[in-house]
């Protein structure tokens, strides 16, 4: 069975002191009542032969509708408790959740009674301080939270 290999992108704005971080709701409705432990990095599938920094800008893209911008400093790369390997970026940038557009992806819904509907991918992004997102976050990528600080506060 092949390394499932996912890419996104860490948006970060500074607000004083503070550091804010951009983070993505699943849409659809498994995720529709959850909050807590729940979101994510915009990031999506790297395809066979793709650069992973590429595939995390269109992701983040497609996720978002908001384009990033250099310079992008490398949060590493995290196996998760299903395989999947996830490397991520962080970069310096702002956006309104207001403009948020998401791609679309389809499913049974209900299940098992055959009709099809349309669900964004992600439902709302949100801005919120490390302290807010280590509680939003899903726990398999709050590492990445860690090497953003590291990257804004060298030893």
């Amino acid at each position: 069975m092949p390394i499932v290999r996912s890419a996104g992108l860490l948006m970060f704005r500074r607000r004083g002191a503070a550091v804010e971080v951009l983070l993505a709701h699943p849409g659809g409705p498994f995720w529709a009542a959850r909050d807590a432990a729940s979101w994510t990095l915009p990031k999506g599938a790297v395809d066979e032969g793709e650069d992973p920094l590429a595939a995390a800008q269109r992701e983040f893209n497609e996720e978002t509708g908001f384009t990033a911008q250099p310079p992008y400093h490398l949060l590493g790369e995290l196996k998760q408790k299903s395989g999947k390997r996830i490397t991520a970026w962080a970069f310096e940038g702002d956006g309104d959740p207001r403009d948020l557009r998401s791609n679309l992806f389809e499913m049974e819904w209900p299940p098992r009674s055959g009709r099809m509907q349309s669900f964004p991918e992600v439902d709302r992004v949100g801005w919120f301080t490390i302290a807010q997102a280590r509680h939003k976050l899903l726990p398999g990528q709050a590492p990445f939270l860690d090497a953003l600080e590291t990257v804004l506060n060298p030893p």
